[in-house]
């Protein structure tokens, strides 16, 4: 991991497209700004975590054979 101390207003450059500014400091907060190209998705690391948690539950649950559904599941809809 490369560390680098930066001030407000100051900014480093990733792959001379992605700009990352420190927008302002407060008591233990650092807010920044990305300056990034559309097709470089951006996500927060709490987010993706979230995500894979979901699936992970999702993986453990178990399926349900369709014969096992209530019959007016598996009846279309009559006009």
């Amino acid at each position: 991991m490369l560390v680098l101390t930066r001030r407000v207003n100051e900014a480093i450059i990733i792959d001379n497209r992605i700009k990352i500014t420190i927008v302002g400091i407060e008591d233990d907060k650092v807010r920044i700004g990305i300056d990034a190209p559309p097709e470089v998705p951006i996500v927060r690391q709490e987010l993706l975590a979230a995500v894979a948690d979901e699936n992970k539950a999702a993986a453990r649950t178990p399926a349900v054979a369709l014969g096992n559904l209530h019959p007016k599941v598996m009846k279309p809809k009559e006009k």
